[in-house]
């Protein structure tokens, strides 16, 4: 795929949200942690921050040309990731926490923005017919990583990342079927991501 100025530009626009959410939301958990260091380990605790990381390191290297991640199977895959936590965001999660200041930019930037520009740079700019049905499988590594880590680090900790995996207060069962609710929602959005490229190939 040969990046073009406006896609490279689009790009940038993406990275920059990304990067500037990730900043904010940094300067914010250092007020409350007291060291730039507890704040990096208490954000990487959640989803959302380590999709949107991904997200604003892949959309850097298109701004700079970078023709690795221009791997359409790469792109399509962080755009999933956005979008999904956008709607997992908007579903489950939206008002749980009263914020304000640095923290309110941070979550707006990080869950309703760089959720919206991802998915539409894929829209606009992506090749579209060179996604596979083995995709999903792959892009679903992921969050089934992240799942795994999630409640590891809250049974060291005992803090969990979110509601739906806090085992301490729902239990394994409920965990699990949480689990595999989020799992096989991931593997549906996958396969409709693929679709609509087949869709998106044919009419152009």
């Amino acid at each position: 795929m040969a990046f073009t100025p406006l896609s490279r530009l689009a790009a940038a626009l993406v990275a920059l949200t990304g990067w500037a959410g990730l900043c904010i939301q940094l300067e914010a958990s250092v007020e409350l942690t007291g060291s730039p260091g507890a704040a990096v380990w208490v954000m990487l605790r959640y989803f959302t921050v380590l999709a949107n990381l991904s997200s604003a390191l892949v959309f850097t290297f298109i701004a700079l040309g970078h023709r690795w991640a221009a791997r359409p199977r790469l792109i399509a895959g962080v755009a999933m990731a956005m979008l999904l936590v956008g709607v997992v965001y908007g579903l489950l999660l939206q008002g749980l926490l009263e914020l304000s200041g640095g923290a309110k930019l941070a979550d707006t930037l990080l869950h309703k923005v760089t959720t919206v520009l991802a998915p539409l740079w894929w829209l606009v700019f992506a090749p579209k017919g060179r996604l596979t049905r083995r995709d999903p499988y792959v892009w679903a590594f992921f969050p089934l990583v992240y799942f795994g880590y999630g409640l590891t680090r809250g049974a060291v900790d005992g803090v969990y990342p979110y509601p739906f995996m806090n085992v301490a207060k729902i239990g394994w069962e409920q965990t699990a079927v949480n689990g595999a609710v989020m799992a096989a929602s991931f593997m549906v959005a996958g396969f409709a991501l693929v679709w609509i490229d087949g869709m998106l190939r044919r009419r152009r």
